[in-house]
């Protein structure tokens, strides 16, 4: 039984009762009720019980009255029923007075009904309640599950959730941020006592009672549901429906479509961004909407950065989540205020494409993709678009990278992030026929490829870095770790045997082909 004093009086038989002394005590639980019939009884009393009496074990000692009504109070119980016209007609003024000063509830009962009576009208009111109580958790299981199957992707997520279990709640993230309030309180007010356990948990917001559950993934807790206002008699049917809105908020946000902890304008821009991208509005009706929510990336020269793993479901959505989590928290890139979304090519990023050189860029997208090794090593790979200056060429950067994902994926090498300029003759000559590749590899180095095995490779080696190096030999020999004049040397003899002058750029370009080529075709 959870009623409060005040409740239970409102029950028939009981409401035939009248509460004679403790009325600021109205508000205590009745959890169960005990009939006086030892006079050890005190001794027995649990919290939140309530004594029903005849008094006659009291009726020739207010003293013995008196101390009764105080080891009560003192247990936790719930309040004195005392039923006159057997031994007493009246309760005394002093008893009266002394529950009042506990603010103790002092309850008259009516003599016409029997405390079997009294019990059993009070059953059936907490028997119906908890009934219907029942019935009203099952229909807002099923408006969870409905609002589940459908996905939540045209709903806003938090909104849906509190509306169904009828309840105001708070999002917070795992970094202490209120990401969303619809309750009375402040953002102090939530996140008293920061940080928090991982665990379920009741606690006081005020005068109030309210229930904080993390929300997790696996082991990695990704912020905390606080529902507030909660009634103080929760039900554990109750608790487990708070429980399953938090799970369903947890799935929502693992499954990584929509970064419920983004700024509200982010969020509703990153799925507009989806939505043109994949044909459902021009790249004016998304600039337009973008002045609206105030997010300026494509009203100056911007770029987009495609990345990806090589995990495949639940483990790539948490992955691609993760290399997400390092470009925000990346102190360079955080300035840039990007907008990430998870899209089926991978995690895409829209970038300001004037802060940096392609160079500097790369550096630091490869930084975060070195940070986040995964299993046996594994390093994602990334691919950036040529810059844009006009919102119409969004679509025409998101081909770049798509070409440029699916080439390094073919064919390799490049490193882990590569730009589409490094690429675009690559992508331009891919169209040849491997045979003609072959043949013009093979002319080229016709000289070379008649020495020893070793010997060449140790050669090709040397020129490969030297063209990377647009020529420089101080920097060929420091990435080769061997001598400039050695370096030197190599070069010279290079020129020799393939009968080339490095100094000409027609010469550098055919050599350059080469390179490409072998690439291409996967050779060392």
């Amino acid at each position: 039984m959870h009623l409060t004093v005040e409740e239970a009086l409102s029950i028939y038989p009981l409401s035939e009762a009248k509460l004679i002394a403790g009325s600021k005590g109205k508000h205590r639980i009745i959890k169960s009720i005990n009939v006086m019939d030892a006079p050890d009884i005190s001794d027995w009393i649990k919290e939140g019980e309530m004594l029903l009496t005849t008094a006659y074990l009291i009726k020739d000692n207010l003293e013995d009255a008196s101390a009764l009504l105080q080891t009560l109070n003192r247990r936790g119980s719930a309040g004195l029923g005392i039923k006159l016209g057997r031994f007493w007609n009246a309760v005394p003024e002093k008893l009266i007075a002394e529950a009042e000063m506990l603010n103790f509830p002092l309850i008259e009962l009516p003599f016409q009904f029997t405390f079997s009576d009294q019990m059993n009208g009070l059953f059936r009111a907490e028997h119906a309640r908890s009934t219907n109580v029942l019935q009203s958790i099952m229909e807002k299981q099923r408006k969870l599950m409905r609002f589940a199957l459908r996905s939540g992707r045209n709903r806003p997520l938090f909104e849906s959730v509190s509306e169904v279990i009828e309840h105001p709640l708070a999002i917070i993230s795992a970094r202490g941020g209120v990401v969303y309030n619809n309750s009375e309180y402040t953002e102090p007010q939530l996140l008293e006592g920061w940080p928090w356990q991982k665990r379920n948990q009741r606690f006081r917001m005020g005068d109030k009672p309210g229930f904080r559950i993390p929300l997790l993934q696996g082991d990695e807790c990704s912020g905390y549901l606080i529902y507030c206002s909660i009634d103080p008699l929760l039900l554990p049917v109750e608790e487990s429906l708070f429980v399953q809105g938090a799970e369903l908020i947890s799935f929502h946000i693992q499954s990584g479509y929509e970064d419920y902890f983004e700024q509200a304008e982010h969020r509703e821009f990153s799925g507009l961004l989806r939505r043109c991208l994949n044909g459902g509005m021009s790249c004016g009706e998304l600039a337009e909407a973008a002045v609206k929510l105030e997010v300026e990336l494509l009203s100056s020269p911007f770029q987009l950065v495609l990345s990806d793993t090589i995990a495949t479901g639940e483990a790539r959505q948490s992955e691609l989540l993760r290399l997400k989590e390092e470009y925000i928290e990346h102190p360079v890139l955080l300035t840039m205020k990007a907008i990430h979304v998870i899209v089926d090519e991978g995690l895409l990023s829209l970038y300001p494409g004037d802060r940096h050189s392609p160079e500097q860029f790369r550096d630091l997208i490869n930084t975060c993709l070195h940070n986040l090794k995964f299993d046996n090593g594994y390093v994602p790979r990334a691919a950036v678009s040529s810059c844009k200056t006009k919102p119409e060429g969004l679509k025409e950067a998101f081909a770049e990278v798509k070409e440029c994902m699916g080439m390094v994926q073919k064919w390799g090498g490049h490193g882990n992030v590569v730009h589409y300029r490094q690429l675009e003759l690559e992508l331009l000559l891919s169209q040849l026929p491997a045979e003609i590749m072959e043949k013009y590899i093979n002319g080229s180095l016709r000289g070379l490829l008649s020495r020893e095995p070793e010997y060449v490779k140790e050669m090709l080696h040397t020129l490969e870095v030297y063209l990377e190096n647009d020529g420089h030999v101080n920097e060929t020999a420091k990435k080769l770790f061997i001598h400039r004049n050695t370096a030197t040397y190599r070069i010279e003899k290079l020129s020799e045997l393939l009968d080339v002058d490095f100094k000409k750029i027609s010469d550098l370009m055919r050599l350059k082909l080469v390179f490409m080529f072998r690439r291409m075709l996967g050779r060392d």
